[in-house]
């Protein structure tokens, strides 16, 4: 193939294979166009070298009297056979803009033409093609919406002798969210209190997105009481507020909390307990010097050992076991300490109390009712009695 050359339309005298020239569209037909290219006759360019694309018909893509650059392809005078091609100008240059695009990473534009199988296909200049994979940051299962969209894209791959462009719309994106996190970043300051969206869950865990950036609420920061399973308390999609505990910008890191935005249980125990309240509760810990027992969510008090019964116990074992439920007594309410005392003790010695009242007010009752002075026990009564029948 001879060297390309530039030839004008008033001096094209003489062409040759491989030269580049003007040429104006002088008829337009169903399989192809003539141009005018200066030459002692007119030139064609079939329908299949008008576009690096597919072309359906050739009024899609030119008309009579529109001016642009060819290259021809094939010279027969004896024929008077001139065929130029639109395509083969339009790739070389589109080639060479895409390599250094490439290069530099930069990002350009792109309609979509065409959803074929595996992805879609962008005109560039000339045929591009956008696998499936590198469309979305997300998996797309239909891509029939995308036919006619402008895309953002940036060149990974070419192959001049494949003539293939490989393009990715999901290198702009992570680009952009990777630019995103690094400003979020550097805003995020621990204390902060930030509106957010979960995106992911896990069993140790979920992943709220602050705008942009994804933080993990700890399992142990959901909420003030234990959380076996995340779904407990929040499902995907939910918009929560968090509070920002840790940001680690050189590994892009942030910690987050749910349980901090909320009242805590303790500053709700001063108003929900009072001292001599006898409250349910559940036996959490033992320890060599009493037991732990829960008697709200993220609330556990201590039954000293000398509180767990109205006898000396060596061992809080002895009588208790952990996860069993017990009626307490509360002895004192510290919440700006976080501490609670309890006992068990105190209600068994309540009860006593309550049954020896009950039974001093049956006796006095059933005395007044026979006319028997007070003061006289139900054992002198019928001591009496006794004596009478005899």
């Amino acid at each position: 193939m001879m060297e390309e050359s530039n030839v004008s339309l008033t001096d094209a005298t003489v062409i040759s294979v491989g030269d580049v020239v003007k040429a104006t569209v002088t008829k337009v037909e169903e399989k192809q166009a003539l141009v005018d290219v200066g030459y002692k006759y007119d030139g064609l360019i079939p329908i299949s070298e008008l576009s690096p694309l597919h072309v359906e018909k050739v009024s899609d893509v030119v008309s009579v009297g529109d001016t642009f650059e060819v290259k021809v392809i094939k010279l027969n005078d004896e024929k008077e056979e001139l065929v130029v091609s639109k395509k083969a100008v339009a790739m070389e240059t589109s080639w060479s803009d895409l390599e250094q695009k490439m290069a530099s990473g930069e990002v350009i534009e792109a309609v979509v033409k065409e959803i074929v199988k595996g992805g879609l296909v962008v005109d560039v200049g000339m045929r591009g093609f956008i696998p499936a994979s590198m469309v979305e940051r997300h998996f797309v299962e239909d891509f029939s919406e995308y036919k006619g969209k402008n895309l953002r894209l940036k060149v990974v791959e070419m192959d001049k002798e494949k003539n293939k462009v490989i393009l990715s719309h999901k290198a702009v994106l992570e680009d952009e969210a990777k630019q995103q996190k690094s400003a979020v970043l550097d805003q995020l300051q621990p204390g902060q209190v930030l509106e957010g969206t979960v995106q992911r869950m896990t069993d140790f865990g979920v992943f709220v997105d602050i705008g942009g950036v994804d933080g993990l609420v700890h399992v142990s920061e959901l909420a003030w009481n234990r959380v076996d399973k995340p779904s407990d308390v929040v499902k995907e999609g939910d918009k929560v507020k968090v509070k920002v505990l840790k940001v680690d910008k050189e590994n892009e890191r942030i910690s987050l909390s749910i349980k901090e935005t909320q009242p805590g249980p303790w500053a709700e125990a001063a108003e929900k307990f009072k001292a001599g309240d006898v409250v349910s509760g559940t036996v959490k810990r033992l320890v060599s010097f009493g037991a732990f027992v829960e008697v709200a969510p993220g609330i556990e008090g201590l039954v000293h050992i000398s509180q767990i019964a109205n006898r000396r116990v060596a061992t809080p074992g002895e009588v208790l076991k952990e996860g069993q439920e017990v009626q307490v007594k509360i002895l004192d309410v510290v919440p700006k300490e976080q501490r609670i005392s309890l006992s068990i003790r105190a209600v068994e010695e309540d009860r006593v109390e309550q049954a020896e009242r009950a039974s001093k007010r049956e006796q006095q009752q059933f005395q007044q009712e026979n006319n028997q002075p007070l003061g006289v026990t139900l054992g002198e009564l019928f001591g009496d009695l006794k004596d009478k029948l005899k």
